[in-house]
């Protein structure tokens, strides 16, 4: 069995335009996050998971900031891209866990929707996925409100050879 792991991670600044959305899962209406895209700091962590997984860059060469295509895009849709690409490889994922760092924004609420939006984007079993949270207790960027960020692991393995 061969298999690989893929680290990602993201971070925006917490000063864009509402809602703020993380695995496409809207966790708040009144906030937002500054970027080139949806600002979906989960889903671009995944992603980059992925890619390093399959050892195929990171998101900013698949979708660079620079690229029209990518003002306001459907983070959801990258990750999308990044799955299908895992099954060209012949890999699939087996396992995700996600750590979203901030110090205001709660994930309590949203646990089982993003848990479960994750699952489906990936092609998991829920009890596959984790979604867990922490501050920084006041510490950097994110102690002091500015912004999110959100560490990825990913864990994928061959796809069995049908047919041999």
């Amino acid at each position: 069995m061969t298999f690989r792991v893929g680290w990602g991670y993201d971070a925006h600044r917490l000063d864009g335009p509402p809602p703020l959305k993380m695995a496409g899962v809207v966790v708040s209406e009144t906030i937002g996050l500054s970027a080139t895209s949806d600002g979906d700091v989960v889903a671009h962590a995944v992603t980059d998971a992925l890619l390093g997984a399959l050892a195929a860059g990171d998101i900013g060469e698949h979708f660079p900031s620079d690229d029209p295509a990518s003002e306001g895009a459907d983070s959801m849709e990258m990750l999308a891209v990044a799955v299908e690409s895992c099954s060209a490889s012949g890999l699939t994922p087996t396992h995700l866990d996600v750590t979203v760092l901030a110090e205001d924004v709660r994930i309590s609420p949203h646990r089982a929707a993003l848990r479960s939006a994750l699952a489906t984007a990936l092609r998991l079993e829920i009890d596959a996925v984790s979604v867990k949270a922490t501050s920084t207790d006041g510490l950097g960027f994110v102690g002091r409100g500015e912004g999110l960020a959100v560490m990825a692991v990913v864990t994928v393995e061959a796809l069995p050879n049908i047919g041999s």
